[in-house]
Parts: structure tokens; C-alpha cells; sequence
């Protein structure tokens, strides 16, 4: 993991002929978001327009020399692409250039690391940094000690040991099939830890969304939650799940994710999958989109660009138009509810229209609930508390052979429930 903080940063971004101009300049500016998310003081960006992209620099000859003399004049220290460098153009930069060379996939992977909290987020992340840095390994000694963090074991191999080329390679493959088994040993654990929650089956919501849309700050305004909430992109990287009583009475858990991003390091992806099953276990997405934010349709296609690659793209879903607080005309608000009739529209920040977002909840969990009487043996008594979880009891007689409960459940109530149900009612 590199080390941002407060080094004197220039950002490009680079135009070809397929690119709009503004589609490349909002990209910077997520970019700026990064790097400062990550520490840095940028000191201003620059744009290279390009019929090809050169397969030694990137951006050409020239424009690289042209960048190298701007870093000597401004004393930058970091230089940061807005795309991501071949191993072989980020070795040759490096050569022409005294600052530090970061792809947009790095700046990502180090911010991850900064914010890893968990056991199982800080492995995850090192699996997605020793698979950025296996083919980016050059036989100069100082190449893996300048490039690895301190995320976890792997930073103990920095030293003389590492100048032979082949050995550095071998050390990280190794590592990297040490952390797969670490991180398989916590998708089993977290397997187990779904089977429980089957004994007791909640409908599980996920919030999922684009990076800052404010999925931390909805999971804390419904739920109660202490999530850590801040104004940067990635704050949350660790999934938090809480349980919610909803206004009918019905009890479910609240999952908020790690948000997603264009150019999502597809390290990332990969490293995460184990997270993201918990998305897969929901019976609903909830995704929440930042209103306010410019390119709020973009950022739509790229979350459901990731849902599709984990196979989530027929999920149920509800769109949550966040941070509506934050639109600076009403006309705004009004032409957003014209455009996207079928969402709902909040403010998690100052509590706004929740109910709303109950009520749409409570109608989708309502779809899957069926009228069922069972008669639970006062030995299995324990049983009765997916009835009061899952769905809604309607009619509850203390017999002789047990307790005759008649009851509003889904579908994962039933299936837990259905060897008690009567002979007539089968």
C-alpha cells in the first residue's frame, strides 16, 4: 500500500476518439475524489487527447516527456492515470518520470486497504493486492518492498531475500493461495452463520448501490445502527447486518454493502465475491442512489453493471432516490420524479419519506406471504419464533397437543414450519 498523504499529485485523464470530453472530465473528478479520499493534495489534472494509445507510455512518447518535465518543474511526487497501465507501460513511465506512477486500479486497491476494518475485509483486499502485483514484478530488488503494504503477513517479506525475480514470484503465489484458503475458511463460516439465520428465517434486504450514495446513513436512520458514515468514497468496506421491526410488526435484517464504482478493479470483484454472497442470500435489493449527484444515471448503469456479473441482474429490487435534501431546485426534484416514476424519494440524512420506503418493503414482503395454521408439539415451543419473525399471527389456542397458530409466512417460514402442519390443511 502506498503511502498518499499529503504528496503533491497530478491527475490524467485521457481522451481518444471514442470518449466524450465530459464524460472524461467527470471521470477526473471522481478520480480527484480518490486520490483525496486517499490522502493526496492534488494539485491540478490534466487531459491528453489521443488518436491510439501508445503500447510503451500509454499517452506517447512525447506527452510522457512533456509530463516528466512538468513533475521535475512542480516538484510533484505522485502521478496518478485515470486508466489502467500495462505492467510494461508502468515500468517504462517510471523509468522517465521521478514520481511515483498509480493506475486508477491502484489508487482503489490502497484506498481499500487504508479502510479494511474486519479480518475477512483486510484478506480480501490483500488477495486483490498480490493479484494486482504478481505480473507487475521486475527484477530489480526494491520492485515488490515499494509496491506491498502492510496489510498482513505478506509485509514481513521485505529484504535482500527478494532480488531474485523468481523467488518474489513464487512468495507471492504462494501467498496469494494462503489467503484463498483463509478466505474459504471465512465463506464457510459465513455459510454457517446463513444456516442459523435459516432457523430463524428473517427476509434479508441488502442495500447495495454506488460508492457515497448513502447506503450507511439509510441502514443507520432505519435501523438505529452506528455504521460509520463520512463523506468519502469507500467508507464502508465491511458488511454490516442489522435487524429492523418494521411498522406492521415483522421482523427483518438490514444488510448494507461495499459500494460499487466504474472501472471497478476487477481484483476487486473477484476478492470480494465471498462478501457479496450475502447480496445473492436477500429476498430483496434495496438500491440507494445519490439524487443529487450529476451523474446519477451513469452511476445506476454501473451497479446494475455488477449485479449483473454476480449473476444478481433478476434480483426484486427497489430504487431508493437518495439525498433528495440536496437538490438545489425544485424543478429538479420534480423533473427526477418525472423521469423515474417507479422509486422512491428520500432524504436518509434528515429522515425523509421513510415510511414510504416501509410501505413499498412491506407490500414486496407481503407478495410471498401465505395463510397457514399449524399445530407446533409444546416440545418444538421454540419453533413458534419464525411465526413471530417471519410473518404475522393471526390467531394463536393453546391445545392439548400443542399450540394451533394461524399465521400470515413466506416462504422460508413455511418450509421451516410445514411438518407441523394438519393433516387437513396439507
Amino acid at each position: 500500500m502506498l503511502n498518499y498523504k499529503f504528496e503533491k499529485t497530478i491527475l490524467i485523464g485521457v481522451r481518444d476518439r471514442h470518449k466524450k470530453l465530459s464524460e472524461v472530465q467527470n471521470s477526473l473528478e471522481e478520480l480527484k475524489r480518490l486520490a483525496e479520499t486517499a490522502g493526496a493534495f492534488v494539485t491540478g489534472t490534466t487531459i491528453q487527447h489521443i488518436n491510439y494509445y501508445n503500447p510503451a507510455f500509454f499517452i506517447g512518447p512525447g506527452k510522457a516527456r512533456e509530463l516528466a518535465r512538468k513533475v521535475k518543474q512542480d516538484a510533484l511526487q505522485t502521478v496518478i492515470f485515470d486508466d489502467d497501465l500495462t505492467p510494461a507501460q508502468q515500468r517504462n513511465l517510471e523509468e522517465l518520470i521521478a514520481a511515483k506512477i498509480v493506475d486508477r486500479t491502484k489508487l482503489i486497491l490502497d484506498i481499500f486497504a487504508q479502510r479494511a476494518r474486519t479480518a475477512e475485509g483486510k484478506l480480501q483486499v490483500e488477495l486483490a493486492q498480490m493479484s494486482y502485483l504478481l505480473p507487475r514484478l521486475t527484477g530489480k530488488g526494491v520492485a515488490l518492498a515499494q509496491q506491498i503494504g502492510g496489510v498482513g503477513a505478506i509485509g514481513a517479506m521485505r529484504g535482500p531475500g527478494e532480488r531474485k525475480l523468481e523467488y518474489d514470484r513464487r512468495r507471492i503465489r504462494d501467498h496469494i493461495a494462503e489467503l484463498r484458503q483463509e478466505i474459504t475458511k471465512l465463506k464457510e463460516y459465513r455459510s454457517l452463520q446463513r444456516q442459523k439465520r435459516q432457523d430463524i428465517p428473517l427476509p434479508i434486504i441488502s442495500l447495495v448501490g454506488y460508492t457515497n450514495a448513502g447506503k450507511s446513513t439509510l441502514l443507520n436512520a432505519m435501523t438505529g445502527a452506528d455504521v460509520f458514515v463520512e463523506d468519502k468514497l469507500f467508507a464502508t468496506l465491511d458488511p454490516t447486518t442489522r435487524r429492523l421491526t418494521l411498522p406492521n410488526r415483522q421482523k427483518v435484517l438490514f444488510t448494507d454493502t461495499v459500494g460499487f464504482i466504474r472501472k471497478l478493479p476487477h481484483q476487486l470483484v473477484a476478492a470480494f465475491r465471498a462478501t457479496l454472497e450475502e447480496v445473492a442470500e436477500a429476498n430483496l435489493l434495496v438500491h440507494v442512489i445519490d439524487a443529487s449527484h450529476p451523474e446519477y444515471e451513469q452511476q445506476i448503469a454501473t451497479v446494475n453493471g455488477v449485479l449483473a456479473d454476480l449473476g444478481l441482474q433478476s434480483k426484486p429490487r427497489i430504487n431508493v432516490y437518495n439525498k433528495i435534501d440536496l437538490l438545489k431546485h425544485q424543478s429538479s426534484g420534480q423533473r427526477l420524479m418525472r423521469n423515474q416514476p417507479a422509486g422512491v424519494f428520500i432524504s436518509a440524512a434528515k429522515k425523509t419519506n421513510l415510511e414510504i420506503l416501509y410501505q413499498q418493503i412491506m407490500a414486496f414482503l407481503a407478495k410471498d406471504l401465505i395463510e397457514k395454521r399449524f399445530v407446533i408439539p409444546y416440545e418444538k415451543y421454540k419453533l413458534v419464533g419464525p411465526l413471530f419473525a417471519g410473518g404475522n399471527i393471526l390467531e394463536k389456542e393453546y391445545q392439548p397437543g400443542g399450540v394451533a397458530i394461524k399465521a400470515l409466512v413466506d416462504k422460508k417460514t413455511y418450509n421451516v414450519l410445514k411438518k407441523y402442519l394438519p393433516a387437513r390443511n396439507i
